[in-house]
C-alpha cells in the first residue's frame, strides 16, 4: 500500500515510522527540510520537501497514485485544503487531523465529504473518549471491545496480592477459566507469552475474556471497582474541555489551570466544572483543593514530565485513580512501571485510526488499539484466507502475534489450539509492532 502523509511534526512522524516498519510504501511531505532530515536517515521511508498545499508538490510526492492520504499538519485548515487536492490528484482515500469537534457532527461530515475529506481524526476527541472509558474501568490499564463487548481486551497491572503471581500459563490453561492471557509487559517490553512463562509480580497481563465473564478477573488480579465521582484535572486543555462536556453529568470536575485568560475562557465553556486558577505543581495549592477528597486526578499539562509527577503527587494523598497525558514515547514504558494508573497518548490514539484503514477494515465495525510496542486489530477473514486453512495449532503462526478470541454469528468465544477459524468470523489479533503486514497475508 502506498501512503502518503502530509506534516512531518509530532504525530506526522511517529505515524511514519510506524507504517513504514509494517513494509508500507511511506512518503513524507513537508516544507521544513529539517524535520525530515531527522527521520529519513533512521527509517524505510521516502521523504519530499514541500508545500502540503501545493498541486505541484504533491503530484511530485506520488499523491496520484496512493492509496492513502493523511494530512496531519498542526492546522485543520492546511490539512482539509491538502486533502481536497489530493483527492482531486487521484488519491483513493483521505485523511485530515482536525482541531474542532464541530466538524466531527453528522449534520457537519457530508460537507467534508464534498471537499473530498474521507475521514476526519481529532486527537483531543479520542483522549477524552479514553479517558472516559479509564473511569468507567477503573481498575484496568486498558479496556478495548468488539461488537458490543461480545469480545473484551483487558489489560491489568499485577501486585504482589494477585493470585496468578508465580503461576505458568501452562498451569492457568489446565484450571477452569473463561480468559485467555494474549501478551504480557514486562521490563518495558511486550511479548507473546507460551506455556513455559511464568506470571511475575508488576507484570501487565493482557486478559481476552466475554462481558460476562469480567468480574472472574478482579479476584484473581486482586483488583476492586472503586466508584468515581468527584475528579481533579490539571490543565484545562482541549482534552479536559472535550471530556466534561462528553461525561459531565456522571462526574464533578474540578480544573486547576494556571492561566487566567484561560480560566475566563473555561468558565464560558464548561460552566458545570470548577475552575480553579492555581498552580497544579504546587502542594499548598493541592492541599488547599482538597485533593485528598478526590476520587480521581488528571494530569493534562503540555508537559509529560509534569503530569507523571504530578500524578505520583496525587497518589501520596491517597487518590485511588490517576491518569497521565504522556505525548513523549520513550516515557511510556516508564510511566506504565511506576505506581500512575492510565497514560493517555494522543499519537497512539491516532496511529489506531491510521492502522484501522491500513487494515482495510470498515471502520463503521472494526478497530484497532495501538500500543507503544504492540497493535491490537479486529479483522475480517475473507473467503479461502490461509488462517481457514486449519486449526489454530497447525497454522505455524508467528511467535510475534497471537489470536485473542473471535465473534461468529454475533457471539464471542475465545479460541483454543483446536479452534478451526471460519470465513466471516471477526478475530481480533494482539501483534508486536510491525507485525500487520504479516497479518494481512493471513486474512486476505
Amino acid at each position: 500500500m502506498k501512503i502518503v502523509i502530509a506534516g512531518a511534526g509530532e504525530v506526522g512522524s511517529h505515524l511514519a515510522k510506524l507504517l513504514s516498519r509494517e513494509e508500507q510504501d511511506i512518503v513524507l511531505v513537508d516544507d521544513d527540510s529539517s524535520k525530515l532530515d531527522a527521520i529519513s536517515s533512521n527509517y524505510n521511508l521516502m521523504t519530499f520537501r514541500g508545500s502540503p498545499t501545493s498541486f505541484d508538490a504533491l503530484r511530485n510526492a506520488g499523491v496520484e497514485n496512493c492509496d492513502l492520504f493523511i494530512a496531519v499538519t498542526p492546522f485543520e485548515t492546511r490539512n482539509v485544503t491538502s486533502c481536497a487536492i489530493a483527492k482531486s490528484l487521484g488519491a483513493k482515500r483521505t485523511v485530515a487531523r482536525i482541531d474542532n469537534y464541530e466538524y466531527m457532527t453528522n449534520d457537519n461530515r457530508d460537507f467534508f465529504t464534498r471537499l473530498g475529506v474521507n475521514s476526519l481524526i481529532y486527537p483531543e476527541y479520542l483522549a477524552a473518549s479514553e479517558i472516559v472509558t479509564a473511569l468507567e474501568r477503573n481498575w484496568v490499564r486498558h479496556w478495548f471491545e468488539i461488537h458490543d463487548g461480545e469480545i473484551i481486551l483487558v489489560g491489568v497491572k499485577l501486585r504482589d496480592n494477585a493470585r496468578l503471581i508465580g503461576m505458568q500459563l501452562k498451569e492457568l490453561a489446565a484450571m477452569q477459566h473463561n480468559f485467555h492471557v494474549s501478551a504480557i509487559k514486562r521490563n518495558h517490553e511486550t511479548i507473546i507469552p507460551r506455556g513455559d512463562d511464568y506470571i511475575k509480580s508488576n507484570d501487565i497481563l493482557y486478559f481476552t475474556t466475554r462481558r460476562d465473564d469480567v468480574n472472574e478477573l478482579l479476584e484473581l488480579c486482586g483488583k476492586r471497582h472503586r466508584p468515581i465521582k468527584k475528579v481533579m484535572i490539571m490543565g484545562g486543555s482541549r482534552i479536559a474541555v472535550r471530556l466534561v462536556k462528553m461525561a459531565g453529568e456522571r462526574y464533578r470536575f474540578k480544573i486547576i489551570e494556571i492561566s487566567r485568560e484561560r480560566c475566563l475562557k473555561l468558565s464560558e465553556k464548561v460552566p458545570d466544572a470548577d475552575i480553579v486558577c492555581g498552580d497544579a505543581r504546587d502542594i499548598d495549592t493541592l492541599k488547599e483543593e482538597r485533593i485528598s477528597d478526590m476520587d480521581a486526578f488528571i494530569a493534562l499539562t503540555d508537559s509529560s514530565e509534569t503530569n507523571i509527577l504530578s500524578c505520583l503527587s496525587a497518589k501520596e494523598f491517597g487518590v485511588p485513580k490517576t491518569i497521565a497525558e504522556v505525548e513523549n514515547i520513550q516515557f511510556i514504558s516508564e510511566a506504565e512501571g511506576l505506581n500512575i494508573g492510565t497514560i493517555v497518548n494522543k499519537k497512539l490514539l491516532a496511529s489506531s485510526k491510521i492502522f484501522q484503514m491500513l487494515l482495510d477494515a470498515d471502520s463503521s465495525s472494526s478497530k484497532c488499539l495501538a500500543l507503544a510496542d504492540a497493535e491490537v486489530a479486529e479483522i475480517e477473514v475473507k473467503p479461502k484466507s490461509k488462517i481457514t486453512k486449519a486449526p489454530v495449532k497447525d497454522l505455524n503462526l508467528s511467535r510475534s502475534m497471537t489470536i485473542a478470541g473471535l465473534i461468529r454469528d454475533g457471539h464471542g468465544q475465545l479460541v483454543t489450539g483446536n479452534t478451526t477459524i471460519q470465513a466471516g468470523d471477526h478475530v481480533l489479533v494482539f501483534c508486536l509492532a510491525g507485525s500487520i503486514h504479516k497479518i494481512e497475508r493471513l486474512f486476505n
